[in-house]
């Protein structure tokens, strides 16, 4: 077993998760087995409860568990199947210390940082290692080089690195090269005093990859690789992408990052192959058709908060080459302005998963403008639930159709908690989580797009259909095209007679890549483009 540990200096953010991922693609594509972990600071248990405005996305395993939206990259850009071993917090490392503590197995010894929370952190490097019989192990360290509440999970990582011994362990640091506009040219300061607080620590990286706005020059190299000490060829450009994060993989490989790795690791294996990743890039630089994307959400100013969804509907687009023009609206501003005025022009309308009430109105209204001017419509999660009141209301004549969880006391409970969420008290990690069988109705649309009878989709949420209504939703042409296999919960629901209106109570985003386009994603694309230019793809 290989291991590779990334760190991050000089700020946050700046993709040390997408350099673990895009150096995995290379690894993959050169024959080996890859896995990769992300080891997270900060003293939650897990992210579930944290608010988008904190943390972006949560992403969720087939496991059920409720992880940093880094590990979407790890699964988008490599074949490596995660769970819940694959995320560990501070929160969770002092938890299992703490319990060990009361459960008298360190045998009346003080607890202390060293040895017991950096050997948790050991331990969990070794379980993954095993669990995965991975040829390389590569682990991101979240936050920054220098934060107090990293520095257990380096000083973890140095041991660890000390006990397998050389040529079994490299350090890969993330750093940041700032243009200073006034001067006009490239700083490595930064740099130089990131890798020195690794060094005090213990920590020499084997690589340096320089996230930089513009080339790094001959002469910038060599001054980084002289005060980091780094051979020069260890100083890696890792300019910003021009069109997309799907770049990155073969952006590292024109550094010969993959090449210096393999020596430093002592891998013999041969090069690799990227020619399907530059298939991939083709069509995402030059596709053979154009689309326009309604994504109406509450939290669209974020970045990360609907991450999974974004790359999902790009890799539609890939399926069909096709580039995704996507339009990022507040389904706030929806409320204010009307659906019409908001909406009119694009060729798909998609409402992704979310929690509490804000905009709700907004997103009930894009559901009726897309069902009701034909626009082809995808809801997710709380998609589908929209969609649900939104039909009650308009179609069925159910005056206040709502869901419980946004109006407690609604004439219509259309939408309502699960019996097995009733009494629930503790809000982390207690919802319907992970993977779950869906039963599909055989000949309705998303059978079809999935071309089986049975699929298994990742889950996160707490409300749901209510059967008391099934038969009047089923009179009016509301078909139940997916359910779990007892009948139970309605899963996936569709419209007949319109262009595409598809919408699942899953998250399929979660299980969407680049190479292997989600079903529903790629369907989707296809059925705006038809409806736009009423040709198929």
């Amino acid at each position: 077993m290989k291991y590779i540990f990334v760190t991050g200096g000089v700020v946050s953010s700046l993709g040390k998760g997408l350099t673990a991922a895009a150096l995995g693609t290379l690894l993959e594509h050169r024959g080996l087995k890859v896995a990769l972990q992300k080891f997270d600071p900060y003293l939650n248990v897990d992210p579930g409860t944290m608010s988008p405005y904190q943390h972006g996305e949560v992403y969720v395993l087939d496991d059920g568990a409720e992880t940093d939206l880094d590990l979407g990259h790890y699964e988008r850009f490599t074949h490596t199947k995660l769970t819940r071993l694959n995320n560990l917090t501070s929160g969770q490392v002092y938890q299992t210390v703490l319990n060990n503590e009361r459960e008298g197995k360190y045998m009346g010894k003080t607890v202390q940082v060293i040895p017991h929370v950096t050997g948790e952190i050991q331990d969990r490097i070794y379980m993954v290692a095993e669990m995965t019989k991975a040829d390389v192990l590569i682990t991101e360290i979240g936050g920054t080089t220098g934060d107090i509440e990293g520095l257990p999970f380096l000083e973890a990582i140095r041991e660890f690195a000390q006990d397998v011994g050389p040529n079994n362990a490299i350090f890969l640091h993330v750093t940041y090269v700032p243009f200073i506009k006034a001067a006009g040219e490239l700083k490595t300061k930064p740099t130089q005093q990131s890798v020195a607080k690794l060094r005090e620590i213990g920590i020499a990286p084997h690589i340096i990859a320089c996230r930089c706005e513009y080339p790094l020059e001959k002469e910038v190299r060599q001054k980084i690789a002289l005060f980091c000490n780094v051979p020069y060829d260890a100083v890696i450009e890792a300019k910003d992408v021009d069109h997309s994060i799907y770049e990155m993989p073969l952006m590292l490989q024109r550094e010969r990052m993959d090449d210096l790795v393999c020596r430093l690791l002592q891998l013999e294996v041969p090069p690799a192959d990227m020619r399907s990743w530059q298939e991939i890039i083709r069509k995402l630089i030059a596709p053979a058709h154009r689309v326009r994307i309604a994504v109406v959400g509450k939290y669209i100013e974020l970045q990360d908060a609907y991450k999974s969804v974004y790359e999902a509907i790009i890799h539609g687009g890939i399926a069909n080459d096709c580039g995704v023009q996507i339009e990022k609206v507040d389904a706030e501003q929806i409320e204010r302005d009307g659906a019409e005025r908001v909406l009119k022009g694009v060729g798909g309308i998609l409402v992704p998963g979310g929690f509490g009430e804000r905009g709700i109105e907004g997103k009930i209204a894009a559901a009726r403008y897309a069902r009701e001017m034909g626009v082809p419509y995808l809801g997710l999660c709380l998609g589908m639930q929209i969609a649900t009141i939104e039909f009650g209301r308009h179609i069925l004549g159910l005056v206040g159709a709502h869901s419980t969880e946004f109006q407690k006391n609604t004439p219509h409970p259309v939408i309502d908690l699960q019996e097995e969420q009733r009494g629930v008290r503790l809000v982390g990690g207690t919802m319907r989580l992970g993977a779950q069988p869906c039963q599909l109705l055989m000949g309705s649309r998303v059978q079809q797009l999935y071309d089986a009878p049975v699929v298994n989709e990742r889950h996160r949420h707490r409300y749901e259909f209510n059967n008391s209504y099934r038969q009047a939703y089923e009179e009016q042409g509301f078909v139940f095209s997916g359910t779990t296999p007892d009948g139970r919960l309605v899963e996936c629901i569709e419209l007949k007679d319109h262009p595409f209106y598809c919408a699942v109570q899953f998250h399929p985003e979660f299980q969407s890549k680049p190479d292997a386009p989600h079903p529903l994603f790629r369907g989707f694309i296809a059925a705006v483009h038809e409806h736009l230019h009423r040709k198929p793809l």
